[in-house]
């Protein structure tokens, strides 16, 4: 069986929908390209967008399995085996946020920046992408889970505190 990316998935949904809503693939995958394209993380007039159960359970848990292992990765303790398993639990949490979270188009679009950074912060930590320390990765999870409590709606999220 085929092993595929919270980002690959992603982008795999994102061009169903569009395809099954009359819009052309090639204008599907442009408009759910995480790159300079992707709108900015805003606020909502102001306010934190809402979130939905499925959104708030799967960052929880990806704060939940990252958020212990800081002081062994600051530390240079956690081993290759470890950052595997946690990329893979992030990537895990990404597909099912992908697949079972639904917000308003306009919340969405901010959430895929989250999402992208947090992908690729996961990759690194994977050993998906060659890197000389695979803390790196960890840096732009950290970095994606404050993001997301700075501008979505999680009762009770506080920042994780990297330690920096």
């Amino acid at each position: 069986m085929k092993t595929v990316s919270a980002r690959g998935l992603f982008t795999a949904c994102a061009i169903a929908a569009a395809t099954l809503a009359g819009v052309p693939q090639a204008s599907a995958a442009d408009a759910h390209n995480h790159g300079a394209q992707t709108p900015a993380l805003k606020l909502n007039a102001g306010s934190k967008w809402q979130t939905d159960a499925p959104l708030r359970e799967g960052m929880a848990k990806i704060r939940a399995n990252v958020e212990p292992k800081l002081d062994a990765i600051h530390t240079g303790r956690l081993t290759t085996a470890q950052y595997e398993a946690m990329g893979k639990a992030v990537d895990e949490q990404l597909a099912y946020i992908v697949g079972n979270c639904k917000l308003t188009p306009a919340a969405d679009a901010v959430l895929h920046n989250v999402i992208a950074e947090m992908a690729d912060g996961a990759g690194v930590v994977a050993g998906k992408q060659a890197v000389d320390d695979r803390s790196k990765g960890v840096v732009h999870i950290v970095n994606a889970l404050n993001n997301y409590g700075q501008y979505f709606d999680h009762p009770g999220w506080k920042p994780v505190q990297a330690g920096h």
